[in-house]
């Protein structure tokens, strides 16, 4: 458990030990969730990266790529088609 103090301008300072927990580095973002008046901090950067994550699950296979190589193997020819032209 960790304290902050609020300034008079309503600002905390997140205590370096959440900061390393959370992999927030200065200009980073915040993500303030409450859930049953309970009060999360969470690294906004991660949260959308989860959502994109969540949005492409499954767009791979129905794609008919059974392997990342092969999605890989697909990307490279797409870039070498580009050149050529």
């Amino acid at each position: 458990m960790e304290i902050a103090k609020i300034s008079s301008k309503g600002q905390i300072t997140i205590p370096v030990s959440v900061r390393n927990r959370l992999h927030l580095n200065t200009g980073d973002k915040v993500l303030i969730l409450e859930e049953n008046g309970r009060f999360y901090i969470e690294n906004a950067a991660n949260v959308a990266f989860q959502h994109v994550e969540e949005g492409f699950r499954g767009a791979a296979a129905e794609a008919g790529f059974n392997s990342e190589d092969e999605m890989q193997d697909y990307m490279k020819e797409i870039r070498e088609e580009l050149r050529r032209k």
